[in-house]
């Protein structure tokens, strides 16, 4: 049977592969009806409130659009809304598997605050859902019916979410943390708001009743959030991919000037599908946003030097790798092999950050990477790339046989984080 750490991985991949796919599906339809609903032709006559034609698939297709009930309201209605939960719901599990379950390692930082894993686990928990409690009482105070009030409001509220949790936890959960945030806001306005007043219009619909308008205002509001928030939340999500975005002092500001990005490139779009015209200056406010992100970016760039690497205090989990058999020989190896690219000051060319943030120069930087490096270098052959140092097999044995020496009796523990 595979170790358990090699379960565990393939358990991440699976659920974040649910996680893409179901996205895909809800960014997807979410964007198909913005488009559609803007763009349809509403010089029509009849009861219905504008029409489109179009052609996929080698068919054609006839969409009607009614405010109000037609004349034969049908029994069934495909309802989009599974895409919305079944993407939280994967997305939640991935915040569990990585950093919940891995909360010494990508969630809790010590150096900005010397929190209990239970402290940390709380905080993210407790965060998404006061976050949510706070966007829906703005949108119901006599503030919703200021929609671009409303909206600078968000955006603070944004903010300000980045900013703390930049005070309390890793570069990296920062980033993931600020996209769940905006990602429970976007789906809690479905399950909430969206969905009930739908079913509040169709029941009144099929009795026979004049429906409230009310009930669609406030549902376009909240999809209009929606609309906007869609792009930062991929970009957000992407980020613990790229260090440059995360490991840095100004990430939560880039975070922040995500979010006007996602306002610049769906407000040109909108306008397209609108047949408003094309808002070309959209692209150049969008390219100097990217371009101030990329500056910000190197500018503050966060790594301990190698002194203070030597003198932090070590984790639980990585005093127990450090002890374990044949840890000195690895931390030899490792740096022999890996740390002219993954080096506070890389030499190898081209490279100008450590790639993903990992430094693996001193001792306890590679306890506090064993897991990737267990998994890149020693279960599989994926580091270094194309092995352009010569990593010999023998090395890759040592590193397996250390590892799993120091996971004897705390298989769980070291698998989880």
């Amino acid at each position: 049977m595979q170790d358990i750490l090699t379960i565990w991985d393939w358990v991440e991949f699976a659920v974040r592969w649910v996680h893409v796919i179901t996205a895909i599906s809800w960014i997807g339809s979410s964007f198909y009806f913005i488009a559609l609903d803007l763009g349809l032709n509403r010089n029509i006559p009849g009861p219905a409130d504008g029409e489109e034609w179009q052609v996929h698939g080698g068919g054609f297709y006839h969409i009607q659009k009614y405010l109000v009930a037609p004349e034969a309201m049908p029994e069934h209605l495909t309802w989009f809304k599974w895409e919305s939960y079944s993407t939280w719901l994967s997305g939640a599990a991935m915040l569990i598997l990585v950093y919940w379950m891995g909360a010494e390692l990508y969630l809790i930082d010590p150096a900005k605050a010397d929190l209990a894993t239970w402290q940390g686990i709380a905080i993210s928990a407790v965060s998404l859902t006061v976050g949510w409690l706070v966007y829906d009482f703005l949108c119901k105070s006599p503030l919703g019916e200021r929609p671009t009030v409303l909206m600078l409001l968000l955006f603070a509220l944004l903010v300000v979410m980045g900013w703390g949790y930049n005070q309390i936890f890793t570069g990296r959960a920062m980033m993931l943390h600020l996209g769940a945030f905006t990602a429970t806001i976007m789906t809690a306005n479905v399950f909430f708001i969206i969905m009930p007043n739908q079913r509040i219009v169709v029941a009144d619909l099929k009795a026979g009743r004049k429906p409230d308008p009310k009930y669609g205002k406030i549902a376009k509001l909240r999809s209009t959030h929606n609309n906007y928030l869609t792009l930062p939340v991929v970009f957000l999500m992407l980020s613990n991919h790229y260090p440059l975005a995360f490991a840095t002092q100004y990430n939560w500001i880039i975070a922040a000037l995500v979010f006007l990005m996602g306002v610049t490139i769906r407000h040109f779009f909108n306008s397209m599908h609108a047949r408003k015209g094309m808002p070309w200056w959209t692209w150049a406010v969008t390219a100097v946003l990217f371009i101030l992100i990329a500056w910000l970016s190197t500018a503050g760039a966060e790594y301990d030097s190698y002194e203070e690497s030597e003198a932090r205090a070590l984790s639980h989990r990585e005093e127990l790798l450090m002890a374990a058999d044949g840890f000195e020989d690895v931390s030899w190896t490792i740096p022999g092999r890996c740390a002219m690219c993954h080096a506070r000051e890389p030499s190898w060319p081209g490279i100008r950050q450590a790639p993903r943030g990992i430094l693996l120069e001193t001792p306890a930087d590679i306890a506090r990477a064993a897991r990737e490096i267990y998994l890149q270098a020693g279960v599989t052959t994926a580091m270094p790339p194309a092995n352009v140092s010569y990593m010999s097999d023998e090395e890759r044995a040592l590193i397996r046989r250390w590892y799993r020496d120091a996971a004897d009796g705390s298989v769980m523990g070291l698998a989880m984080n």
